[in-house]
């Protein structure tokens, strides 16, 4: 059995990171027998050449993608595509989008054959158990597939035991490519979120009790993801700090085993204290983010939010008092929005970036399983469409009775404008030579960002990366330079610049070379 997993494209702006739910279900095929690889088309330029390809040499008896709103286009297109080169192949999809828009998916893509609702794991192999033998589908907790004219809907899954969970199967990822960019690595600790906003849908999916993996299991993860070299680790918990005994137990194991890590996680400002956030601080977190959504008190109560203003700028003193940076995010656009509560909300923002927090806004998607969404004739919203890659959060989809979508659209180009311009002053900044350090490094890491990035989407180092060397280089140095001579002018840089950004990446080992009978050839470096 050979099962083919699809991580669909995700723009850029999204900040991709190593993709860790698909590595889970990766995980438990294999820990079942089943031999698995990845295609990540958020690293990997996309083509139906490629993809036929793929196919034709792993002989995948199924296909499954994953998808959020945002992001099902791309993996319905790639599943269009895959059922045109070798239409026999079981072709299956999960994730919140479709566990929560299933009908009218299966209705609309004939191409689908299967949906996974929930959490996915101990179906997925269950799925690919019957696909080698009975093809007994209706058995299948958590399956959704058609019959005839119908919409068959099995009985849903109960929540796993999170202990039972093999480690994730990141080896079958491209991190080589991922470590190249920069970006943090994911994991998780719990699964569940016992709150009720009406915006999101990671309660219907995990489950309103949270399940806590062993204090010792999560940290040897944590061990594990401290060699990669990646410059952060991002605990993707929907709230890590739900049970105080849980986040401490974790800081204490990772201090006694004297790991040297860089961490971040996800915390309600009614869940933090003095006390935890500096053993957290001791054990290496460096940045708690935390949903505030708005600052106007009836929005937070008709969102049921739970908070408190007060409780948001308390729980950031406490923050700066322990040497975190807290960061804040408000979406714009709720239930009850007005020109007054967008003012209300803007207000606050900076009032908080005087407390030493870091704020950003944005807007409201209502993605399908939220209430917002399915109860939408109970709140003062317009969903304006239907168009999914639009579910970016960065542009108006939605209106109120007082706030059209302009005025939301005027304030995000405002906040990309302020950003564009801050970039344009540290770049006259650095030119002048006065530049912070930390001020430069923003800049200088997002041009080789986005540099790097565009070099892995057009192929640069496949189309251009190997030639006829008559003689072996006698530095790295000289075989950089022969590399930033051929690649500059397609980027768009002249050739110092791109020679610094080569030098950055090679040094720190996200790319190589071999120098080998008169030919030499680079590639991105691949992780074991």
């Amino acid at each position: 059995m050979r099962f083919l997993l699809i991580n669909p494209f995700c723009p850029i702006t999204e900040g991709p990171t190593p993709p860790l739910g698909i590595s889970f279900l990766a995980a438990a095929l294999e820990r079942a027998g089943v031999e698995v690889r990845i295609l990540d088309f958020t690293v990997f330029p996309y083509s139906k050449g490629f993809l036929e390809t793929v196919l034709n040499e792993f002989q995948p008896s199924m296909v499954g993608s994953t998808s959020v709103t945002m992001t099902f286009d791309y993996a319905i297109e790639t599943i269009r595509d895959i059922k045109q080169i070798s239409p026999d192949i079981l072709t299956v999809m999960g994730g919140p989008h479709v566990s929560f828009c299933y009908e009218e998916t299966l209705r609309k893509f004939p191409e689908l054959d299967f949906i996974v609702a929930g959490e996915g794991e101990e179906t997925i192999v269950e799925l690919a158990s019957e696909a080698g033998g009975m093809k007994a589908w209706k058995q299948i907790n958590g399956l959704i597939f058609r019959d005839g004219d119908k919409i068959l809907v099995n009985e849903p899954r109960g929540f796993l035991d999170v202990n039972t969970l093999p480690m994730p199967a990141r080896h079958l990822l491209p991190l080589g490519r991922y470590r190249a960019l920069h970006t943090p690595i994911s994991m998780t600790t719990s699964r569940g979120c016992p709150f009720h906003c009406i915006f999101c849908v990671g309660r219907k999916m995990v489950g309103a009790r949270v399940r806590y993996r062993d204090t010792k299991l999560v940290v040897d993860e944590l061990e594990y993801l401290s060699t990669l070299n990646f410059p952060q680790i991002n605990i993707s918990d929907d709230l890590f700090t739900a049970r105080k005994s849980h986040c401490i137990a974790i800081c204490d194991e990772i201090m006694k085993r004297d790991l040297s890590i860089t961490w971040s996680s996800f915390a309600r400002v009614d869940t933090v204290s003095p006390e935890l956030l500096a053993k957290m601080k001791e054990a290496g977190c460096r940045t708690v983010s935390f949903g505030v959504e708005t600052a106007n008190a009836e929005i937070l109560k008709t969102i049921k939010k739970g908070i408190t203003l007060e409780k948001v700028k308390r729980a950031i003193r406490f923050c700066v008092e322990a040497g975190i940076e807290p960061h804040v995010s408000f979406i714009l656009g709720l239930p009850g929005e007005s020109p007054q509560t967008l003012e209300e909300t803007k207000d606050f923002g900076k009032e908080i970036e005087e407390l030493g927090a870091c704020y950003g806004f944005h807007l409201l998607a209502p993605f399908p399983g939220t209430a917002v969404r399915d109860n939408n004739e109970d709140y003062d919203l317009s969903i304006l469409t239907e168009d999914w890659k639009q579910y970016h959060a960065n542009r108006a989809i939605v209106e109120t009775e007082q706030v059209g979508k302009e005025v939301l659209n005027a304030i995000a180009e405002e906040w990309d404008y302020e950003t564009q311009n801050k970039l344009a002053e540290i770049k006259q900044r650095i030119d002048q030579g006065t530049a912070t350090d930390d001020e430069a490094w923003q800049v200088i890491n997002l041009d080789r960002f986005l540099f790097i990035y565009q070099m892995m989407m057009e192929n640069t180092l496949e189309n251009h990366g190997s030639w006829i060397n008559g003689t072996p280089f006698a530095s790295d140095s000289a075989a950089l330079k022969d590399l930033a001579r051929r690649i500059h002018g397609p980027m768009g840089k002249t050739e110092p610049e791109a020679l610094a950004i080569l030098q950055y990446a090679f040094e720190r080992g996200s790319i190589e070379y071999a120098d080998v009978d008169n030919r030499v050839v680079w590639n991105w470096q691949k992780l074991d």
